[in-house]
C-alpha cells in the first residue's frame, strides 16, 4: 500500500485473523520497534508458548508506532499491552525530535490504552552508546533523559514500569556486550534477560 508512513499494512492480515478468535480476555500485546519485532524471531517459543502477539515493526520511531497503535494494540482488546518505543527517535530516523515529542508521543498511547481499559506495562529503552546506521548521533544522555522521563511518569501514574536499562548497561553506557551483536539490538542472551526482567510484570 503506497503512503503507508506506519506500516499499518504489515499486520492488518494477522489482525483480521486474530479478531475471529475468540477473546479470553488475557491477549498480551507487545509494541515498538525492531528490538520487539526481532525478539519473536530469536526467541519464538516466548511467544507461541504465552500466545503473546507481537506487533514490533523495524525502524520505526514513536510517531509510526503512535499512528498504528489503534489497529495494531486497541482493536485486538488486549489485557495488556508491552510499549517499548523512543530509540529510533533518538537515532533520528525520521528527522530531530526533542525528547519531550517523543515523551508526548509514549503519553499519548498509554492514555488511548488506558481509556480503553487495557493495563499499560511501559519499558526503559535500552542502552546505546552509538549507532551503527548513524554514527554522528551521541545518544547516551538523551537515552538517560528519556528513560527518567518515562519511569517518573510510570511512577506518578502508578503504571507499571519495566526497567531494562539499569540491568543490561555496561560502564561506558551502552549495552553491554554479553547481550548484544551490534550495540543496539539484543542477541538471544540479551532477549533472555528481557524475558527475566519483565516476566515478574506478566503474571495474569
Amino acid at each position: 500500500m503506497q503512503n503507508d508512513w506506519a506500516y499499518i499494512e504489515k499486520y492488518a492480515i494477522e489482525n483480521q485473523q486474530l479478531l475471529k478468535l475468540p477473546n479470553n480476555g488475557n491477549r498480551i500485546v507487545f509494541i515498538g520497534d525492531s528490538i520487539t519485532e526481532f525478539w519473536q524471531q530469536y526467541d519464538s517459543a516466548f511467544f507461541t508458548q504465552n500466545k503473546y502477539i507481537n506487533r514490533g515493526i523495524s525502524s520505526q520511531t514513536t510517531s509510526q508506532i503512535q499512528e498504528r497503535f489503534q489497529n495494531d494494540v486497541i482493536d485486538l482488546e488486549p489485557k495488556y499491552v508491552i510499549i517499548l518505543a523512543g530509540i529510533n527517535d533518538i537515532a533520528e530516523n525520521n528527522g530531530p525530535i526533542s525528547i519531550e515529542e517523543i515523551m508526548n508521543n509514549i503519553v499519548s498511547m498509554v492514555e488511548k490504552a488506558l481509556k480503553n481499559n487495557i493495563e499499560v506495562v511501559l519499558c526503559s529503552i535500552l542502552p546505546a552508546s552509538d549507532f551503527y546506521w548513524n554514527p554522528k548521533i551521541k545518544p547516551i544522555e538523551k537515552i538517560k533523559q528519556l528513560n527518567v522521563l518515562i519511569e517518573a511518569y510510570c511512577l506518578i501514574e502508578k503504571i507499571k514500569f519495566v526497567d531494562y536499562y539499569t540491568p543490561m548497561v555496561d560502564e561506558n553506557f551502552g549495552l553491554d556486550k554479553k547481550f548484544t551483536d551490534d550495540g543496539v539490538h539484543p542477541n538471544l542472551n540479551g532477549y533472555l534477560k528481557m524475558k527475566t526482567i519483565l516476566e515478574s510484570y506478566l503474571k495474569l
